[in-house]
């Protein structure tokens, strides 16, 4: 992080792509201010790449020009086209806004992603009422603008006209702020989340993606302000939990939704495993904080987001699994099942897709038991073959689930554990080798044993079904057609559904 830079290294900084000073020009032609706002700023003294150009254009007093944003948009592109450039405009003018997709590229060795994109807006002044988040606007100055951003570390401006090219604007100490690690917003927190309460995800969100603290009297008006939330689309709200998710340390997060209240608003099952119980002095681990654990230990090892998401949910069964059983203690029987069950609710509530994905989820809920029951038994064959053709291609996910899954802080068991669980990788690496489970099917289809047999879908073309696998799994007969065949005939003879 290098926080306090000088106007000219902000300068030399922007001079790194070309587009900075054709913006200038530009806006210098019209009579108009140019400034790069909020994230693209923030990152250059964070020293994030960053691939989003947002450009507020100011008229000044008295100036005639309507939606200036556009105005300088449209000077860009001609430009960029009279000297030969590839650009493209896209106007919205609704909003009073403007998209320019440039061909321009930065300097070598740069992300040439970063500078495709600018968007241009005209600035402006926010009024909200009640029962939305969508603001009633009108035309400001840079101040108004500067106002109504969320955080005062998105509440950065770098000047580009020519005059002033580099100058930081920074009405509001977010330089402080970023040296202490602070999140604070620019004016009354209470103002700024009820006018728009998803501000309150995002002020979670950039404290987990950057590891700062909120500010004591920001974290207050989260409080205050939870029940806000309930006016914000589900797409919103997953949109920014997934980008918590994906965050270095996304337990980080979930800890801060919980403290403030919002965890039970936006997603109670979660919620509703924090807390500990205990009976005849037994109490049960904090499963909601183990979760996180788990969720960490699979961030470690490099999880993709659907992965971290299996992790959140692995054990969201077991509040309502939990039991207490006299001479046993506490029980969460069948809770893999359970969180099974409630995989696709969860995902349709927060507008998560329903699909593969989901499917995916679900997979890994239902079976992240099994691996530690077979690392906690003897490691045979037959088990891990059930095992590799239950996962099938999600194997390796699935054994990564269950390595973080082992969160003992007994270092004797832990290391038990772990050690059963490489002798289950070595099987299953041996098993996908030799016999090419990872693809297994049944060599004999349901549609196969109803035809034979003359029967409808019933409960015996699925035993039939079974105890084909479980003779294959226990390499009592071979993975064949064939084979399959005849101890289908042997065994429904066995079970009188056909005479000899």
């Amino acid at each position: 992080m290098n926080t306090y830079l000088t106007d000219e290294e902000l300068a030399l900084h922007l001079d790194r792509n070309p587009i900075f000073h054709l913006i200038g020009d530009a806006a210098d032609g019209l009579g108009l201010e140019a400034y790069v706002v909020g994230g693209y700023v923030r990152d250059i003294f964070l020293e994030r790449p960053s691939k989003d150009i947002d450009v507020v254009v100011v008229a000044p007093q008295g100036h005639p020009q309507d939606a200036p944003g556009i105005a300088v948009a449209k000077a860009l592109v001609n430009h960029l086209k009279s000297e030969h450039r590839k650009a493209w405009l896209s106007v919205f003018r609704n909003f009073g806004t403007a998209q320019v997709k440039t061909s321009l590229t930065p300097q070598e060795g740069e992300d040439e992603e970063a500078f495709t994109e600018v968007e241009f807006v005209g600035a402006r002044r926010e009024s909200y009422s009640h029962d939305s988040r969508k603001p009633i606007v009108e035309d400001g100055t840079l101040e108004d603008d500067l106002d109504r951003r969320d955080l005062t570390i998105n509440a950065l401006a770098i000047c580009l006209n020519r005059d002033s090219y580099g100058q930081l604007i920074d009405r509001f100490d977010g330089l402080d702020d970023m040296e202490d690690g602070l999140i604070r917003t620019p004016l009354d927190p209470d103002i700024t989340f009820s006018d728009d309460p998803l501000r309150m995800m995002r002020a979670i969100r950039f404290a987990t993606q950057l590891n700062f603290q909120i500010d004591e009297e920001t974290f207050a008006a989260l409080e205050r302000n939870r029940e806000r939330i309930s006016i914000i689309s589900r797409e919103r709200v997953i949109d920014e939990l997934n980008k918590i998710m994906m965050a270095p340390h996304p337990s980080k997060g979930f800890v801060e939704l919980s403290r403030c209240g919002l965890l039970t608003l936006i997603f109670p099952e979660l919620a509703a495993m924090e807390g500990v119980e205990t009976v005849n002095g037994r109490a049960h681990k904090d499963n909601f904080y183990h979760t996180l654990e788990v969720l960490e230990n699979v961030v470690r090892a490099g999880a993709p987001l659907y992965l971290r998401w299996a992790a959140l949910l692995h054990d969201i069964g077991k509040p309502r699994s939990k039991r207490w059983e006299p001479g046993v203690g506490w029980t969460f029987h069948n809770h893999n099942f359970i969180g099974e069950k409630m995989v696709p609710a969860i995902f349709r509530n927060l507008k998560l897709p329903l699909d593969d994905r989901m499917k995916y989820v679900q997979k890994l809920v239902s079976l992240h038991m099994r691996p530690i029951v077979i690392a906690d038994e003897e490691v045979t064959d037959s088990a891990v073959r059930r095992l590799l053709f239950e996962a099938g291609e999600d194997i390796d996910d699935l054994m990564t689930l269950c390595e973080a899954d082992i969160t003992s802080k007994n270092r004797e068991k832990k290391q038990r554990f772990l050690d059963n669980f490489r002798l289950v990788r070595e099987k299953l690496k041996d098993l996908q080798e030799r016999d090419n489970y990872r693809t297994w099917t049944n060599p004999v289809t349901g549609e196969e044993i109803m035809e034979t047999f003359h029967l409808k879908p019933c409960r015996e073309v699925g035993e039939l079904k079974q105890a084909i696998k479980d003779a294959i799994w226990e390499s009592r007969i071979p993975n064949t057609h064939q084979a399959a065949r005849e101890f289908m005939m042997e065994e429904a003879r066995r079970r009188g559904i056909i005479v000899n």
